[in-house]
């Protein structure tokens, strides 16, 4: 297990990941990579490498007007490796990384439809709680659900 931060060459074997879990375009990705870059304080990209290759990554950013709340804005893994912690081992990395900073809250907010099933149990499995639902959000039908770990 090798996690570190991201580098450009890393984008093209993650937007081969964004197109197995179908999270978010993968054409998305280099320019939200590069933004995330330029902000200060940087947002947080990690790559979970294997052999060599990018096969998952995380993404994270401060809540804008809050003191130590952070949002994972991102996390997806190759399909074939779903399943092998690889995502708990990036959620626990990028926990270490913010609560060393002094952080004191991550949140994550994903769909509350049966398609997010695996999703949601994710969070719940790895320490987080489910912490608010606004109905209807993303869609009719298609709730935003909100879970929150403290970091302290």
């Amino acid at each position: 297990m090798n996690i570190r931060p991201t580098k450009t060459q890393d984008i093209p074997a993650l937007q081969i990941v964004l197109e197995g879990t179908e999270l978010f375009p993968p054409e998305m990705l280099e320019g939200m990579f590069e933004a995330s870059q330029a902000t200060d304080p940087q947002e947080l990209f990690f790559t979970y490498e294997d052999n060599g290759t990018a096969i998952a990554f995380c993404y994270a950013a401060p809540e804008e007007l809050t003191n130590g709340t952070w949002n994972m804005l991102a996390i997806a893994v190759l399909p074939s490796r779903q399943g092998d912690g690889v995502g708990a081992a990036l959620a626990a990395h990028l926990e270490a990384a913010l609560k060393s900073e002094g952080h004191r809250i991550l949140i994550a907010d994903t769909s509350g439809t049966e398609e997010f099933a695996q999703t949601r149990n994710f969070y719940k499995k790895n320490g987080y709680s489910e912490e608010s639902r606004i109905r209807d959000f993303w869609d009719s039908g298609d709730d935003k659900v909100t879970f929150r770990k403290a970091l302290q």
